[in-house]
């Protein structure tokens, strides 16, 4: 393997400081966001979006229909498999974290000029989207609730 650059090796440290920040389950935020953009979802069309096994998948469902943030409704396309769908705890929970998120950024940004906090969404954003294109599974970027979507990728 060649030897990373400095801002290579950096890249990867920060990713991985990044990382630890997750105070939440984010199992829970990530099926429950991915439903959300992208309407009722299967066992089989969660697995190939987030690049997890079936059987990871049912347990996360399972506890995501045990809390009530999620329903098993019947495909409204007329498909044989059954999808979930975000039932209205489900809602107000992911507008919950999502609300708590944004408020830990507000604070940890707070001495960030806005052209920063753009910049630094912008690289981030291309970041994901490269990762996204390179690993085959994209994330809708349509907008939700005044979250911006990519420009340009």
């Amino acid at each position: 393997m060649d030897e990373p650059t400095d801002s290579l090796a950096a890249v990867e440290y920060e990713t991985m400081r990044l990382g630890r920040h997750r105070h939440l389950d984010r199992s829970a935020y990530v099926l429950l966001s991915r439903i959300r953009r992208e309407g009722p979802m299967s066992i089989g069309q969660l697995s190939t979006a987030l690049g997890l096994d079936v059987s990871t998948l049912n347990r996360h469902t399972a506890a995501l229909l045990r809390e009530g943030l999620a329903e098993r409704i019947a495909d409204p396309d007329g498909g044989i498999a059954r999808k979930f769908r975000l039932t209205p705890a489900g809602e107000r929970f992911l507008d919950g974290e999502q609300a708590r998120n944004l408020d830990g950024l507000r604070e940890v940004l707070a001495g960030w000029p806005d052209d920063d906090v753009a910049a630094f969404a912008a690289y981030l954003r291309r970041f994901n989207g490269d990762v996204e294109r390179s690993a085959s599974r994209p994330w809708p970027h349509h907008a939700r609730k005044g979250v911006a979507g990519p420009s340009g990728g």
